[in-house]
C-alpha cells in the first residue's frame, strides 16, 4: 500500500476504503480464483482509479490481502493483552507477530519480495504499529517517546528481523524468537530503570 497517500488527509476514511479493497481481494483468494484490479473494483464498488491510489498492481494487493486473512486485527490483538501489565502486553504482541511470521514464513517472504521490488512504497508493519499504539496509549510517556518506542519495538517483531536472525545470523526459529524476546526485555528493563530515576 502506498504510504504517502494513506498518511495524508482523511486517514480513517482511507483505512476504510483500504479494508474494502482487501475484503474484495480476499473474496477471490478464498475462492481460489485469479483476479484483476477491474475485478476488485466491481466487487468492492470502488473505482479502479481509487484502487490505484492504494495498490499499483494486483501482486501487491494479493500479497497484502493474503497476509491480512491470517492476521488478527490490531483491536482484536489488543483486547487479548490489554489487561496485562505493560511489559507483558508488549511481549505478548511481539510473540504473536513473530509466531505469525514464522507460521506463514513463505507468504511473508513472498509479500516482502513484492514490496521491495514494487515501484510504489508499500506500507508494511502497519498492524504492528497500530497494535503497539493501542498498548502504549495509556503509558506515562511523552508523545515523542511513544512514537520512538513504537518504531523501535516494531523492529523486533515480524518477518524482517526474523530474516536477519535466520539468514544472516544462522539461528533457527526458536533461537530467533528467543533472541528477539531478549532484545525486547532489555529495552523494557532500560525504560523501567529510566522511569525510576
Amino acid at each position: 500500500m502506498k504510504n504517502d497517500f494513506l498518511d495524508k488527509g482523511r486517514v480513517n476514511q482511507k483505512l476504510g476504503t483500504r479494508d474494502k479493497i482487501l475484503a474484495a481481494a480476499q473474496y477471490f483468494l478464498n475462492k481460489g480464483t485469479d483476479f484483476t484490479l477491474d475485478d476488485i473494483s466491481k466487487q468492492a464498488g470502488i473505482s479502479r482509479a481509487t484502487i490505484y491510489r492504494y495498490y499499483s498492481n494486483v501482486d501487491e494487493l494479493a500479497g497484502e490481502a493474503g497476509l491480512a486473512i491470517k492476521t488478527q486485527k490490531p483491536e482484536t490483538l489488543y483486547d487479548s493483552v490489554k489487561d496485562l501489565d505493560l511489559e507483558e502486553a508488549i511481549l505478548g504482541v511481539q510473540k504473536y507477530y513473530n509466531t505469525l511470521a514464522l507460521d506463514h514464513e513463505h507468504a511473508f517472504r513472498k509479500y516482502l519480495a513484492v514490496a521491495i521490488t514494487s515501484t510504489s512504497k508499500l506500507k508494511r508493519g502497519a498492524r504492528r504499529v497500530k497494535t503497539l499504539r493501542l498498548v502504549l496509549e495509556k503509558a506515562n510517556l511523552t508523545k515523542s517517546e511513544k512514537n520512538n518506542l513504537i518504531n523501535l519495538f516494531t523492529v523486533l517483531m515480524g518477518i524482517e528481523p526474523l530474516i536477519v536472525t535466520k539468514d544472516v545470523c544462522g539461528l533457527d526459529n526458536e533461537q530467533s524468537k528467543d533472541l528477539l524476546k531478549w532484545g525486547m526485555e532489555m529495552i523494557l528493563k532500560g525504560i523501567a530503570k529510566d522511569q525510576k530515576s
